[in-house]
């Protein structure tokens, strides 16, 4: 099917306001972009913050969504890694809204197109890149921990002899950050939950999953470390302010290091972190923005080793979060945002933008 003059979007028509159907088009294709139709896009709470909080939109109407996968329906003129009819998911651009995906068809830079193997259905392979992006900044930019990465020379060597510690295993990020760590090495991999993911967190690569509900302290945390493996750094999935207070307690009872988050570093948690008489310990708020120029030294590697039949998703070195469809395409995404809103464990929240 070739690109339509025209589709639908679900658009924020105005501040404050909720989410409309209206037709827009997308302008032309640059040289190195391929034209997507999307059939699947997951939630995630950057979009309903956008909504509620205006952040990243420029003019109204806006459109949000920045993890889809979908079919490949045309191909910029310089453009020799994908061809139409293939399937690939991807990670929009917030803010530019021919790049966004709570709409029928998209635009997305070519190199940053991951493509969808064939055991993987659209609404799974929808659900990596926001999360995965963000985990492979914490662990492997320079704004983050900056380790040699899986795909890099002895990059799946770089955790030998250390442990990784990630508070929230079974959300979203939780769950590519242990797999992620797992392709970097590392020994030992501790992450928190609720009982009810402990098995599927193991089959992840956790190689201990501790209760959220009473790991709570920062001493009950390292007491189930293990003793003769470094920890140089916590990933706080959740990035709230108690979980980032626990972070920083936990790698004071240690040598010090990064706690790296997903949300903005609470004022409490720093206080404590520059606590006189303590190892030192730094928050370090990451941005997953794959699309970046700073950022395409991982986010295009990324991709290229992430999809196709050799890949990390094929070849089960990446198992990809379990989807949640809420049916009914673009007129359900508000339904869909709330359900995120409200919270979800476990799972991901999709929508089909051209149905059902």
């Amino acid at each position: 099917m070739p690109l339509p003059t025209s589709h639908k979007a679900a658009v924020v028509p105005e501040p404050g306001a909720q989410h409309t159907i209206a037709d827009r088009s997308l302008s032309p294709l640059a040289a190195d972009e391929i034209a997507v139709k999307i059939t699947a896009t997951a939630i995630n709470p950057v979009d309903w913050k956008m909504r509620d909080y205006r952040i990243f939109l420029t003019e109204y109407p806006a459109v949000l969504g920045s993890d889809a996968a979908g079919e490949v329906v045309a191909v910029g003129s310089s453009v020799k890694s994908h061809s139409v009819g293939e399937r690939v998911f991807f990670q929009g651009i917030l803010g530019k809204y021919d790049h966004c995906t709570y709409q029928q068809y998209t635009k997305v830079p070519a190199a940053l197109a991951a493509k969808t193997p064939r055991k993987v259905n659209d609404e799974q392979a929808s659900t990596f890149w926001v999360a995965g992006m963000a985990v492979a900044t914490g662990l492997y930019h320079k704004t983050g921990l900056g380790l040699a990465a899986p795909w890099d020379k002895n990059g799946d060597q770089i955790g030998k002899g250390k442990t990784a510690v990630i508070l929230g295993g079974s959300s979203s990020v939780g769950q590519y950050a242990i797999q992620l760590a797992r392709l970097s090495g590392f020994d030992h991999i501790v992450t928190s939950s609720s009982p009810s993911h402990f098995d599927f967190l193991k089959s992840l690569g956790a190689t201990e999953v501790l209760d959220r509900s009473e790991a709570t302290t920062a001493d009950k945390f390292v007491a189930s470390l293990p003793k003769d493996s470094k920890v140089e750094w916590v990933y706080d999935t959740i990035s709230s302010a108690q979980t980032q207070f626990l972070a920083v307690g936990i790698l004071q009872h240690l040598q010090g290091g990064k706690v790296i988050v997903v949300m903005p570093a609470d004022e409490k948690a720093v206080k404590l972190s520059d606590e006189e008489g303590k190892p030192e310990v730094t928050i370090v708020s990451i941005l997953g923005l794959g699309s970046h120029p700073e950022y395409r030294y991982v986010s295009e590697p990324l991709a290229a080793h992430l999809g196709g039949e050799e890949g990390y998703v094929a070849q089960g070195k990446i198992v990809l979060n379990r989807p949640e469809v809420v049916e009914g395409g673009l007129e359900k995404v508000e339904e869909a945002l709330k359900r995120n809103k409200e919270g979800v464990s476990g799972v991901k929240v999709v929508i089909r933008p051209n149905g059902p």
